[in-house]
């Protein structure tokens, strides 16, 4: 018996699982309560292990689970895709076994046949396999749902957990004039299971947003994963409308109606994540397209290090923050964070002695001890109908969505020249963009130039994956194009590339921002009465110190955060 096999021996059981359980609630990946209720339903129905009930219930996901046993174990994480094309030649085992115990063998060689398994604290597999072979059984450990494709691959038709379920969906399931019939087909089993399925996977891959997209002869999925996306297996094109209609039915939007954009939300708990979805639809050529933006509650740190803030950097910004009155923009593009920073710097002010009202089109996270109010326009809540109220409130603090007319903007003006401190958003590429957006809205240069305190800019770019990030030394070129040598004190100046795992394929985990923070002075606000473009302000913003997000990118490149190719990518600097 191999030295791994007797390792793994002596933690099978329930010792096994007590360590695994206890690593998945000691890194938040598993409450405490979810554990407690899989432990009363396991000791009701003891078919199986805890863990593999806790995955079947969806307290825990199949990713968490496959970590939690690899570093407990040390047993290497083998994906699908690593996986030989064939199984082993000489290796004859029942499918209905495998079915079973999720478990398939992938390679047989001298130091045994190597099995890929979902749950390591079960022991009768890893015994049976090995009385059935003779041999010993090294481990690897797999996602449930890749080795039941893998099974599926090796040893049944080639068909994927979707195929599968896509097999038994109605026939008639292109009809789309009858809408109760839709109604129907959206609420059958397999149509069910598919939806969920779409979602299960896309929380695996830490997706932030589900396209689903039908065009004339297939309906396309894609995930954005770290601000990219990526296309994945989708449902055959004959399904598109009972798809669509279930995901309307879930956010609880018109199913009849397709001809005008809906939207809506739906609240659910996936893989062990209280998720929550904001779901919009809009009509196309071939149908409709459904965008989920996935919000993951529990997951989400306000906190300034995590989102890119340097110390230096967070000092400023935090000066900015403390002063009573005046008005803080975060800028940039959809998509760019904004929403998410403007919340950290919330919880930083969220104090008992301040009272702080939001106005935002949706509420995306809620934060206690603030009050948040959610627009309703088809009610005649708006941003200027809430705003004129919520100033009779006696707030300290009021932050608005986003600035969309000049309306807003002058209401949100008067409120910081009263003594409130105002944050809120801005669509504009550029910190100095930001206040000739204003100017352009029609916002007088006089008031701007005394209630703006202060105008973050930010970029979301992908973060390396420290695990597998790979260190070079920069070629005298690259140095001298980029200028490094004012990022770093370091020599040899080194960047990073990806490196790729089976865990990762991307090299990236996450994403961080990249930030310019222009602080008014009086010289700009000279330059905001004279009314100067937008490169004026930024030169003088540079001069008293101001770095951009394309050298803040760069020195993240040269720290190991990034990589130059992302920072490019997103600043679009040549």
């Amino acid at each position: 018996m191999s030295a791994m096999t007797e390792h793994r021996d002596m933690l099978t059981g329930e010792p096994g699982e007590a360590q695994v359980c206890a690593h998945l609630v000691a890194h938040g990946r598993l409450k405490d309560t979810d554990l407690a209720r899989a432990r009363r339903l396991h000791d009701e129905t003891p078919e199986g292990t805890l863990t593999a009930l806790m995955a079947r219930l969806g307290l825990v996901s199949e990713r968490d689970l496959a970590d939690a046993w690899t570093d407990l174990l040390g047993l290497p994480l083998l994906a699908a895709k690593d996986a030989p094309e064939l199984p082993p030649a000489d290796t004859e085992l029942s499918l209905r076994f495998l079915k079973q115990y999720h478990v398939v063998p992938v390679r047989d060689g001298d130091d045994g046949v190597v099995l890929l398994v979902a749950d390591p604290a079960d022991p009768y597999p890893l015994q049976a396999v090995r009385l059935a072979t003779g041999r010993d059984i090294p481990l690897r450990v797999g996602l449930r749902s890749e080795i039941d494709d893998l099974i599926e691959r090796y040893y049944g038709q080639g068909r994927s957990a979707m195929g599968s379920i896509v097999e038994s969906l109605d026939g008639n399931a292109a009809v789309e004039d009858d809408v109760e019939h839709l109604r129907d087909l959206a609420s059958e089993a397999p149509v069910i299971r598919l939806v969920n399925l779409i979602l299960q996977r896309a929380v695996e891959q830490r997706a932030s947003d589900v396209h689903i997209e039908p065009f004339e002869n297939r309906l396309k999925v894609r995930y954005r994963i770290d601000g990219v996306l990526h296309e994945v297996e989708a449902p055959p094109s004959s399904s598109t409308a009972a798809v669509i209609s279930r995901v309307k039915i879930m956010a609880r939007l018109n199913i009849a109606e397709r001809r005008l954009p809906q939207d809506g939300r739906i609240q659910l708990r996936v893989q062990g994540k209280e998720l929550d979805l904001r779901v919009s639809t809009v009509p196309t050529s071939f149908g409709e397209s459904v965008v989920m933006r996935i919000l993951d509650r529990e997951s989400v740190v306000f906190d300034f290090a995590s989102l890119g803030f340097t110390d230096h950097f967070r000092g400023r910004f935090v000066e900015v923050l403390d002063r009573p009155h005046g008005i803080l923009l975060v800028t940039g593009p959809t998509g760019s964070g904004k929403t998410t920073t403007l919340y950290t710097a919330l919880s930083q002010i969220n104090t008992p002695d301040v009272k702080i009202i939001t106005v935002e089109d949706p509420v995306e996270y809620q934060i206690e001890g603030i009050n948040q109010i959610q627009v309703k326009p088809q009610i005649g809540l708006d941003f200027t109908g809430a705003l004129r109220s919520i100033v009779r409130q006696d707030p300290d603090v009021i932050m608005i969505g986003e600035m969309r007319d000049l309306e807003t903007c002058r209401i949100a003006i008067q409120s910081a020249l009263t003594g409130h401190l105002v944050l809120s958003t801005l669509h504009t590429n550029s910190a100095s963009g930001g206040i000739t957006r204003l100017l352009d809205m029609g916002v007088e240069d006089y008031l701007l130039g005394s209630t703006v305190n202060g105008i973050l800019a930010q970029r979301l770019v992908r973060r390396l994956d420290p695990e597998t990030a790979i260190p070079y030394e920069a070629l005298p070129e690259v140095i001298e194009q980029f200028e490094l040598h004012k990022y770093t004190d370091e020599r040899p100046i080194r960047l990073w590339k990806p490196g790729t795992s089976a865990i990762n394929p991307t090299g990236y985990r996450g994403r961080r921002a990249i930030m310019e923070f222009l602080v008014m002075s009086d010289p700009l606000r000279r330059l905001v009465m004279q009314r100067a473009d937008a490169g004026e302000i930024e030169r003088q913003a540079r001069a008293e110190g101001m770095r951009t997000m394309y050298e803040d990118g760069l020195a993240k490149a040269v720290a190991g955060i990034t990589t130059i190719e992302e920072v490019l990518r997103v600043t679009q600097e040549s």
